[in-house]
């Protein structure tokens, strides 16, 4: 079985942006932000990735990544 692997720490360094400065914007606390920038997390609302990816500008594909050969944690 694969699983889901979470690219935001890319998206983030391509836009140059800190994830204080995400969180602000998006309106998210930075505890939150880090969790799906390490991939700590089991879920996500969509309004979040929404909020996401207008901020920086990218779609859901740049920083949810499906891996088949990936084991879930």
């Amino acid at each position: 079985m694969g699983k889901i692997v979470l690219r935001l720490d890319r998206v983030m360094a391509d836009r140059k942006m800190s994830l204080n400065e995400l969180s602000e914007k998006v309106g998210v606390s930075n505890v939150n932000l880090s969790k799906i920038k390490t991939g700590k997390i089991s879920a996500i609302r969509f309004s979040t990735l929404v909020a996401i990816c207008e901020v920086l500008n990218c779609q859901p594909g740049d920083i949810l990544e499906f891996d088949p050969e990936g084991t879930p944690e």
